[in-house]
């Protein structure tokens, strides 16, 4: 009698492996391209970072748990707005392209010495992180978050980099970009915000679910001194015309 043939084979072969991996590797490649192209001109529905707030404010069973977040262009805000974050968060946002090695290498010798862990990552960085990826400090993450990066920058340029970091950066609890924000905090748009209150959104940048604009702490109204006058030093609007051409100003 013949024997019974065994059941279909598991895993993979090394052969098949050879050939399969390649092809996933070029299709993620793919994906990823083709997903960082879409958001150069379609606004991001949502981000990860806002799924994982709403699932963490259900879980706490806040009374209002829904996220506050409206895409506008960067020509539909206060100029002052991309140059309080630049001032407070990446002064040299226009010089590098997209990772700042100085201030990495200041931020490693700052942690070193003891204190509380601060990072650092440049705005296109931030976008990376909050629009494509889930947080966390693993190495794996990071790297992606670097891969991201580099695509983003070749992909997008500043201007639009700019733009989405203003409209999906946290400034508040379930408050997320200037445009939410300036409705929530001064009752007004975006485009009309002042030099200060721009500053006050950008002073609760490091951690927006501890500081507020709305009710801001001593600490926080320092801070906001401390970047108008870095937004001064920076050259003020002129300094926006290098992001905004001039052309697009009005």
């Amino acid at each position: 009698m013949k024997k019974k043939r065994s059941g279909s084979k598991k895993g993979f072969t090394l052969k098949e492996l050879k050939w399969l991996v390649p092809k996933l590797v070029l299709s993620l490649f793919l994906l990823s391209v083709v997903w960082v192209l879409l958001y150069r001109w379609v606004a991001p529905p949502v981000t990860l970072h806002m799924v994982q707030r709403r699932a963490e404010a259900g879980a706490a069973a806040k009374e209002n748990p829904q996220i506050s977040y409206r895409f506008v262009s960067l020509e539909e805000m206060s100029p002052q707005l991309p140059l309080a974050v630049v001032a407070s968060e990446d002064q040299r946002f226009l010089m590098h392209a997209g990772f700042d090695y100085e201030a990495i290498q200041a931020a490693f010798k700052r942690n070193q010495s003891g204190g509380n862990i601060r990072g650092g990552s440049t705005i296109s960085q931030q976008v990376a992180k909050n629009v494509f990826l889930w947080h966390g400090r693993s190495y794996l993450r990071k790297g992606v978050e670097a891969y991201f990066t580099v695509l983003i920058e070749a992909l997008w340029g500043k201007k639009r980099i700019m733009e989405v970091y203003l409209n999906i950066a946290e400034m508040g609890d379930g408050v997320f970009g200037v445009e939410a924000a300036s409705q929530k905090y001064f009752k007004r748009p975006a485009k009309e915000l002042t030099r200060q209150q721009a500053a006050l959104l950008a002073a609760v940048l490091p951690n927006p679910i501890r500081y507020s604009a709305q009710r801001p702490s001593g600490f926080v109204l320092k801070r906001r001194s401390r970047i108008a006058r870095a937004m001064g030093r920076l050259g003020g609007i002129n300094y926006v015309k290098a992001i905004l051409p001039d052309e697009e100003q009005k």
